[in-house]
């Protein structure tokens, strides 16, 4: 019965059936946050708030760095908030409708991105999403922050050939030239329109999990990228969904000696089985309830926290 009802209305069941089967996270030990230069990062509201507490507490177990920051994305009751204050250690919480947008669209997770750019210059920071799970040690990450290198989490396993100049981009996953429908594909595929002296390069990855190294640059590089996007596909489209992942992606493309972590490992998931070896999935909105395996992971992590 349940496939026959309108897609929101499949979602928001799914979700309060994952929530009821997760709830065992409220009686796991709360993090003990370390002052270390490291901070994990996620836009949350109340709607995902016991997922959030799996994705932020299995991360914050296998990797045992950081403090907790979160944006506000409006929603979060005070309720939420005592909880977060429990679990994470009294978190900073920041305000969305805090963030300075000047130039850029509001919306999209684009306050998201913005607020690592303002913020990273002394710290490590991790962009963490709530439907994530991480079920492994993740020594890519550990040695990521150790050498101070921004990381890319993957689209797809056709990715790991990590940064490539912007032509060269374009010509391996769009051979076919300009294509048109959803928007990443808009921009990604005119992406060698973009002056060749820039030096710029790209990688197709996920802003759902993302490491920003510490460093000081803030936003010209989002800023110049931006104004290209009008140019390539107008100004009223850079406020779609999508438009800030592909701007995630061009940064971390074009820091220093980005760490592109392996597929294998790091997924996401797509109605697939993953393998012995993988650490960390990102249960992704089209397949995320699919098969039981978002509450599966879910579970064995709580499991794994109470040790």
């Amino acid at each position: 019965m349940g496939s026959l009802l309108p897609r929101r209305w499949r979602s928001k069941l799914e979700a309060t059936r994952h929530a009821e089967a997760i709830s065992g996270v409220l009686d796991t030990a709360p993090i003990t946050p370390r002052q270390d230069g490291v901070v994990l990062f996620s836009m949350i509201g109340t709607a995902v708030l016991l997922p959030y507490l799996v994705a932020v507490k299995s991360l914050w177990h296998h990797l045992g760095r950081g403090r907790i920051a979160i944006l506000d994305d409006g929603t979060l009751t005070a309720q939420d908030r005592a909880i977060l204050a429990h679990h994470c250690g009294d978190p900073q919480i920041m305000r969305i409708t805090d963030v300075k947008l000047g130039e850029f669209p509001a919306g999209g997770t684009w306050e998201r991105l913005l607020t690592i750019l303002d913020n990273r210059a002394g710290e490590y920071w991790i962009q963490l999403d709530s439907d994530t799970v991480t079920i492994g040690p993740v020594p890519e990450i550990a040695d990521a922050i150790g050498r101070n290198r921004s990381f890319l989490f993957l689209g797809g396993s056709d990715a790991e050939v990590g940064p490539l100049p912007l032509d060269e981009f374009r010509q391996r996953f769009y051979p076919a030239g300009p294509a048109e429908g959803h928007v990443q594909a808009r921009i990604e595929s005119r992406l060698d329109t973009i002056d060749p002296g820039r030096g710029w390069k790209y990688a197709r990855g996920c802003s759902g999990f993302a490491g920003f190294a510490a460093t000081g640059n803030g936003r010209p590089l989002a800023s110049a990228f931006l104004t290209e996007m009008k140019r390539i596909i107008g100004e009223e489209d850079v406020t779609i969904w999508g438009t800030e992942q592909v701007t995630s992606n061009f940064h971390l493309s074009n820091e220093a000696e980005p760490v592109v972590l392996p597929y294998a490992r790091y997924m996401n998931y797509w109605n697939e089985a993953w393998g012995d070896d993988t650490r960390f999935i990102h249960f992704v909105g089209t397949h995320r309830h699919d098969n039981g395996a978002y509450i599966a992971a879910s579970c064995d992590a709580i499991e794994r926290l109470k040790g």
